[in-house]
């Protein structure tokens, strides 16, 4: 079996991502390593959701991953630029696409990530597709997205974990055409953004995280 065959089936862009994903990593892949070549033979729009999902999902789980916030956190702003301009097909620099992954650590973040997806996948349906279709929609998922990602970025705790989150459920809605999943994400993007916003103040201020400075500017100093 050539090594591409696995993701014809996601061609259709699957029922389930769960079950492709348990398909082509933990059944189909015989190689010891992996690359995100393989996701972008798809060439398809949603695409675009596949890979904000698959590029969030070390960062978004409560486990630690050394070493990957910041490269994939790059990688997704790339992808929210094209996806902010109107892309039809997302580009990723060569030498990033073809950066080797083990398929051991792979493995072990999907197995602490599929059941979280499973939770998503058993209330998602196309509705509010608007949200994900339209240029407007796409405009702002992208710049939320683009925000998020420059979030992961900061080499300071705290920073990482929610923007994750927040890309990974954003970016699920988008793949699956269900407008009302994606603004649950842009809440939680909303939401990481503040807690990056109060933590880096905290570190540049000395410890007064946003609230702290919202209460005593209410309460007149």
């Amino acid at each position: 079996m050539q090594r591409h065959e696995p993701f014809t089936l996601l061609r259709q862009f699957m029922a389930r991502l769960s079950q492709e994903l348990q398909r082509f990593f933990f059944h189909d892949q015989k190689s010891s390593e992996v690359n995100l070549t393989d996701i972008l033979l798809l060439a398809e729009e949603r695409i675009f959701g596949f890979l904000f999902v698959i590029l969030s999902l070390p960062s978004a789980l409560p486990v630690p991953a050394p070493g990957y916030s910041i490269p994939f956190g790059i990688l997704i702003l790339v992808l929210a630029v094209q996806l902010i301009v109107g892309a039809k097909t997302p580009w990723l620099p060569k030498r990033m696409a073809k950066h080797p992954m083990k398929l051991e650590t792979v493995q072990g973040f999907l197995k602490a990530g599929l059941p979280w997806l499973q939770r998503i996948e058993a209330i998602t349906c196309p509705r509010l597709s608007f949200i994900c279709t339209t240029l407007p929609g796409r405009v702002t998922i992208g710049v939320a997205i683009a925000l998020m990602s420059i979030s992961m970025m900061i080499p300071i705790p705290g920073t990482n974990t929610l923007p994750a989150i927040g890309i990974f459920v954003t970016g699920f809605g988008l793949q699956e055409d269900d407008g009302a999943i994606s603004l649950g994400g842009l809440v939680l993007c909303l939401l990481g953004a503040v807690l990056s916003v109060s933590i880096v103040i905290a570190v540049a201020w000395g410890g007064s995280s946003l609230l702290d400075l919202v209460k005593a500017w209410l309460g007149g100093g």
